[in-house]
């Protein structure tokens, strides 16, 4: 009988690059057959927010409105980790990105939901940064470091990023 392989990646970096790895290493281990699960938690989750505003069904507090504000919304307006400066790094980074035909996070991303990548967010953390699940993708789970853990006892491949 043949082992299912199984990755798992903690995201904790909300910087564009780091998040981008991440799902370039999901993606690949899918590829080759493994069984991946992305845990999003603090800054990670920023990977997983929607774009566009959304009508929620709970009022946030002055905390949580301040974290919603200052928190980039989606993948695509994630700061890089090096060389941000002033908001142009990112852009400079997309540029590259485009020139050389590689895929950039939210297409990653896309591709990582089409492969089966299990991509969940961490409830602790949802809950500490006043997000709501309205707030977050469509398409994901939600969950505890005890879920995580459960994958990643028998992860051959178990990454922090």
């Amino acid at each position: 009988m043949i082992e299912q392989k199984r990755t798992t990646i903690i995201l904790f970096s909300g910087d564009y690059d780091k998040a981008m790895a991440a799902y370039i290493i999901a993606n690949g281990a899918a590829a080759y057959d493994h069984e991946v699960t992305i845990f999003h938690t603090f800054w990670g989750l920023n990977a997983l927010r929607k774009d566009e505003d959304v009508l929620l069904p709970k009022k946030k507090g002055f905390m949580e409105k301040m974290f919603a504000k200052m928190m980039p919304r989606g993948a695509n307006k994630m700061g890089l980790s090096k060389m941000n400066f002033a908001g142009m790094g990112p852009k400079m980074i997309k540029d590259v990105i485009k020139k050389h035909n590689a895929v950039p996070l939210p297409q990653l991303i896309e591709m990582a939901q089409e492969q089966d990548v299990k991509l969940v967010a961490c409830t602790m953390t949802m809950d500490l940064l006043g997000l709501q699940a309205e707030e977050l993708m469509d398409g994901i789970e939600y969950a505890g470091v005890a879920a995580y853990l459960g994958d990643a006892q028998d992860g051959n491949v178990n990454l922090f990023i």
